[in-house]
């Protein structure tokens, strides 16, 4: 199983290329950050640097959109990228969270959403592709090659990542619902005529590693990785709000925890002091999250990669971000 880490891109970038440098040492294999330009600093920009200064990590957003730049830009920026630095770059891709809502805007389609996706993989491969009616071209691309992974949770997301997708990502760490979606995934994938095994399964959730089980401990971890089952909630409202409460379609394991959720802020979103998941329980925060010392990690870990899953990425957004990237390097990732 690989091992990601995922990073805000928070200032100073400079800490940010550091901690992937340290990360690369330890044995992650991938380096992933947001992409949400309003809330923080351009990632493309910074992805540069940290290939520069790494020689193996593949690196990519945890997930960019296909509203926020233009297809042929997105397209180019990862081919550059791979241009200058062999082909390490990886495109994570959804409808767009954080980056559309803190603009005012709406996450893109589904439809539009498979129409990038192509797009930015053939434009980025070399290859010409119709945008708007034009037939671009990238001419100088050379050897060109980028995964496309795509995060999704509903059923019909859940459709096109098996139907299309290099990779499908699920932010979250719950065994149970981990199988779910990857069956559905999988299904799609064979009845599109696909080797189901061909797509990636990538997991990706806070990681808080504890010096032990103590009470104490656990309840720090606990609150230092709630905001994300608010961010996960945010998803889970929309799946709501477009198949209802009781849908046979979304699995009620998903669905009850968010009955107390009232709005969201997104100038805290990804911040573990965010304070919009009070309704989070601890017993989501314990199923989404590896919470716990190393041996308890090892166990939900092995769990997954049981059902299939290829990467296991490390969400770092708390104040064990460096301990967290030791402790993996030096306890988890050797026992993988």
């Amino acid at each position: 199983m690989d091992i990601g880490l995922v990073l805000q891109t928070d200032p100073p970038a400079r800490l940010l290329v550091e901690r992937m440098r340290r990360a690369e040492a330890a044995g992650f294999t991938h380096g992933w950050t947001f992409d949400s330009c309003v809330l923080w600093q351009e990632p493309f920009v910074i992805y540069s640097q940290i290939l520069g200064q790494t020689e193996r990590l593949t690196v990519g957003p945890m997930v960019t959109n296909p509203s926020t730049r233009t297809w042929e830009v997105t397209a180019s920026l990862f081919a550059t990228l791979n241009d200058m630095f062999g082909n390490r770059t990886i495109c994570g891709i959804g409808r767009g969270d954080s980056a559309m809502r803190v603009a005012g805007r709406r996450p893109a389609t589904l439809a539009r959403l498979s129409e990038a996706m192509h797009a930015i993989k053939d434009l980025a491969e070399g290859r010409a592709v119709v945008v708007d009616g034009t037939e671009l071209h990238l001419p100088w691309v050379r050897d060109g090659a980028l995964p496309v992974w795509m995060g999704a949770y509903g059923p019909r997301a859940l459709e096109l990542t098996g139907r299309q997708a290099d990779g499908f990502i699920l932010q979250l760490a719950d065994p149970y619902l981990t199988e779910y979606m990857i069956k559905a995934v999988r299904s799609a994938a064979a009845a599109a005529g696909r080797d189901p095994g061909s797509v990636r399964i990538c997991v990706a959730a806070p990681a808080y590693v504890t010096a032990d089980d103590s009470p104490a401990a656990l309840a720090h971890a606990r609150e230092q990785c709630r905001w994300f089952g608010g961010m996960v909630g945010n998803h889970v409202a929309d799946l709501v709000s477009h198949y209802g409460e009781h849908s046979d379609l979304v699995p009620q394991a998903l669905t009850d925890y968010i009955k107390d959720r009232h709005g969201y802020d997104y100038s805290h979103h990804g911040r573990a002091d965010n304070p919009d998941t009070a309704f989070v329980p601890d017993e989501i925060v314990d199923r989404f999250c590896l919470i716990g010392p190393p041996t308890v990690q090892l166990e939900r870990l092995a769990q997954l990669r049981s059902l299939g899953v290829d990467q296991f990425a490390v969400y770092a957004m708390h104040d064990a971000i460096d301990s967290t990237i030791d402790s993996y390097g030096a306890e988890v990732i050797p026992r993988l």
